[in-house]
């Protein structure tokens, strides 16, 4: 099922809505997937409306507060890992946030229903270059970084 929401736009219903969109990030574009939280009759919430318009009316403003949480969380888990004191190639040193940006890539945002975290909550996703597993997001709540842990905390 497809539907042409007035604020998302074109979006794809496979157990959730979804669309694939390109976004600036860094001076780069990157194509990245849209998730939606909602069921098939697309009754999205005030509140996901809300948080989706404030991040891309400010995304060239909001895309500068992930990098330093990020880096912190980078450097608290090499550092829980021991690989501050021991060598690892897929955890080198990495102290500014340039560093951070060369090993990471945005994948995804996803407008959650809004009542799940309270504000204007959106999560973003990341490819990172350290654990491709777990890889990393970020949880946003009013524009601001709140969480930063391993993908599913933006899912």
């Amino acid at each position: 099922m497809k539907i042409n929401d007035e604020v998302f736009g074109g979006l794809e219903f496979d157990y959730s809505w979804f669309k694939t969109s390109k976004i600036d990030f860094y001076n780069k574009e990157v194509e990245i997937v849209i998730l939606v939280a909602g069921d098939e009759e697309a009754d999205f919430e005030k509140e996901q409306y809300e948080a989706y318009k404030m991040l891309i009316k400010n995304w060239v403003d909001i895309q500068k507060i992930f990098l330093s949480p990020i880096l912190d969380y980078y450097q608290n888990k090499r550092e829980e890992l021991g690989y501050d004191i021991e060598l690892n190639d897929n955890y080198p040193e990495i102290v500014t946030i340039e560093e951070i940006l060369e090993h990471i890539t945005l994948v995804g945002i996803k407008v959650p229903y809004g009542e799940l975290y309270g504000g204007r909550s959106i999560g973003i996703s990341f490819d990172c270059t350290w654990d491709s597993e777990n890889e990393i997001g970020i949880r946003l709540s009013d524009e601001k970084v709140i969480e930063v842990g391993y993908q599913d905390v933006a899912i």
